[in-house]
């Protein structure tokens, strides 16, 4: 089986209700992450139809630097050209071969632009489509001159007996969603439907994406896999070379067909639920309830995509916001990223009005280079989204901390000592004192400027010793510090904290102590380590250097608050910047 990429799972007493769901709960062994996973730097980006070399500058010049994990790329094999239509979106979807020529590039381009984007420590996952050829509309060659019919692909190739014909419905198209056998076995809107059951046809996509990791590639993301059987899939992606990072599209449908549950062993999957969820939140004001989320997602943290809309459900109606929502949309992308629930994949658009039409372009439909707000939304770039991937590294493996809620339209967050936000969507703004984990300091609030060579571009504040500042959160805004974007106060130290406990089904295991950065003896504000590697309990804090400080580990259950034995343990932080390690044993 393809080995896993793994989330630090970590658990929060405002999540008490949905520990099992985040995946705080111990739940057994996981396996190996993929060395291709985004790990701690795990924002994905999908730079939606962008050209190789614009996507190659973009990994340079932004994305490195901002520290995005990974770009999603848009399907790099030869498609179907349709000039009639206007040279459509979609029609990448459609292959008429495996050579990597596309209206974004050729082989020698996209080779570059891997290579490029790994040199600014940025990774690439290709969206595969291995589940269909092209449709019975499309006529003429494809954008590397190749000929084929829709049962017939010679460049590949493959011929009629490669395909499923399913009889059921006149022209083969699936009809009724909650016959599972339909929907993998007739046509995707009269798209040639592969045998993927067949010997033949897997050897070929296997060999297909075995070629995209010979030039590098990191990982998949597997176009309309609910369409294939869980079995074949895996026995198409389990044979490639290496270990590259696969998270499937598998959208929940209706009840009798496919379920996203059946993917996880073969690796991440998008979870549809989340855009729903944290979409209509933003656009209605109504936040309170977000730190439950994760209980109401289909799949747990450690197996999930969480993205606020995509390139389909832009189009379809299924997102509830999108770059067109402006501001509410912003918030809900930072939010997103701040939030501790699965990997966190941002749109990167191009405008459009007509739900079909393609990317800017020349006359004979070749991608014309990308330029920001001249037909490209660049979405990541936007300070709310670009300035918060900074905020979720600096916070990687942190679970959540001071949760506040005024009841209904204004929340805050920590994430331990690492960061604290906060998102106010009245029509008016918030002032408050907030308490948090951070050390003191003076810190630079990411979401109203820059953080560059030690200087503020925005806002600063103050946090005092014991971990609070006020502040005023304008009208539909929000406010983001973190540790590694403070401007002044003491040095600190980060703290590694690890410890073997046992527990029983439920239970979650904390740090808290003599500190705001370990809740002042709070329970409610003690930091929650993850179970990754269970039994050792794992997690991080920043505290002030040359300082004595006491602690001790809790177990949390809902309200049960279990304090491990006396003497208080004790650890002195060293005398400047640094980074330690503390290992204990449950007592």
């Amino acid at each position: 089986m393809r080995t896993r990429k793994v989330v630090a799972a970590t658990a929060t007493a405002v999540l008490a209700a949905a520990l099992v769901t985040v995946g705080a709960v111990r739940q057994g062994d996981r396996a190996e992450a993929s060395s291709a996973s985004p790990g701690a730097h795990d924002v994905i980006v999908h730079l939606f139809e962008w050209p190789w070399a614009d996507v190659a500058t973009e990994c340079r010049d932004v994305l490195g630097p901002k520290g995005f994990g990974a770009v999603q790329v848009s399907p790099p094999q030869e498609h179907v050209v349709l000039p009639g239509k206007g040279y459509p979106w979609w029609q990448d979807y459609q292959p008429v071969s495996y050579q990597l020529t596309s209206r974004r590039g050729d082989r020698d381009a996209f080779r570059k632009m891997v290579d490029i984007c790994h040199n600014a420590g940025v990774k690439i996952y290709v969206d595969a489509v291995v589940n269909h050829m092209a449709g019975g509309a499309s006529t003429g060659k494809g954008s590397a001159g190749s000929s084929y019919t829709q049962y017939s692909y010679p460049a590949v190739p493959y011929v009629d007996a490669d395909f499923h014909h399913c009889g059921r419905n006149g022209n083969d198209d699936i009809k009724n969603y909650k016959d599972k056998w339909e929907v993998q076995n007739c046509e995707l809107d009269d798209l040639s439907d592969l045998k993927t059951e067949s010997s033949t046809v897997r050897s070929k996509l296997t060999a297909y994406l075995n070629d995209l990791v010979s030039l590098h590639v990191d990982g998949f993301r597997i176009d309309a896999a609910k369409h294939i059987p869980a079995g074949d899939l895996a026995a198409i992606v389990d044979p490639v070379n290496g270990d590259p990072y696969v998270y499937s599209e598998t959208i929940e449908g209706d009840a009798g067909g496919p379920t996203p549950e059946e993917y996880t062993g073969i690796g991440d999957v998008t979870e549809f639920r989340y855009g729903d969820v944290v979409g209509s939140a933003f656009r209605d004001g109504s936040l309170s309830n977000l730190n439950n989320l994760a209980g109401s997602m289909r799949v747990g943290t450690d197996d999930a995509i969480a993205f606020v809309d995509n390139h389909d459900t832009q189009r379809n109606g299924g997102a509830k916001l999108t770059y067109k929502d402006g501001t509410s949309y912003a918030l809900a992308e930072a939010f997103m990223i701040a939030w501790p629930y699965g990997t966190p994949q941002v749109m990167s658009s191009f405008s459009f009005t007509n739900k079909e039409a393609g990317p800017p372009a020349t006359d004979s439909g070749t991608t014309t280079a990308v330029s920001c707000g001249n037909g490209w939304v660049c979405e990541h770039r936007w300070r709310s989204t670009e300035n918060m991937v900074g905020l979720r590294n600096a916070a990687a493996g942190v679970g959540v901390t001071a949760w506040w809620s005024n009841g209904s339209n204004q929340i805050a967050f920590g994430r331990g000592s690492a960061a604290f936000v906060a998102f106010n969507r009245a029509g008016s703004p918030l002032t408050r004192t907030f308490q948090t984990n951070l050390p003191a300091g003076t810190y630079c609030d990411v979401m109203s400027g820059d953080f560059t060579n030690g200087s503020c571009g925005g806002t600063t504040y103050q946090v005092n010793s014991g971990g609070q500042f006020s502040a005023t959160v304008p009208a539909n805004g929000a406010l983001a510090l973190h540790i590694g974007a403070r401007t002044g106060g003491a040095a600190f130290c980060s703290a590694a904290v690890e410890v073997n406990a046992t527990t029983s089904w439920g239970q979650n295991v904390f740090v808290v102590g003599d500190t705001a950065a370990l809740g002042n003896w709070d329970p409610a504000r003690a930091v929650p380590l993850s179970s990754a590697t269970y039994p050792v309990w794992r997690g991080t804090v920043h505290l002030p250097t040359g300082t004595a400080v006491q602690y001790k580990y809790i177990k949390k259950n809902g309200e049960q608050v279990i304090w491990e034995s006396d003497p208080n343990r004790s650890r002195t932080t060293g005398s400047s910047p640094c980074t330690t390690t503390w290992s204990d044993t449950w007592r």
